[in-house]
């Protein structure tokens, strides 16, 4: 699966995908796009992109960047 083709599921989708495919490689504190307050949650491996997921699972955000690393 492809990242354009994540993006293209559904919610529910999205969820079972990252349940089934992803690897979990730990909690992640996302930055807001306006310099707010910061969205608490977890980094998922899931094929060859990383899928940021809030802990109320409203939030999924998949991305070909690994913000992990970028974080170090």
């Amino acid at each position: 699966m492809t990242i354009e083709q994540f993006k293209e599921l559904s919610h529910p989708e999205k969820l079972k995908e990252i349940r089934y495919n992803g690897n979990l490689l730990g909690p992640y504190e996302r930055p807001s796009e306006d310099g707010g307050k910061r969205t608490q949650g977890d980094i998922y491996e899931i094929h060859d992109f990383w899928v940021f997921l809030s802990e109320d699972e409203d939030m999924v955000i998949p991305t070909r960047k690994n913000p992990v690393i970028a974080e170090e």
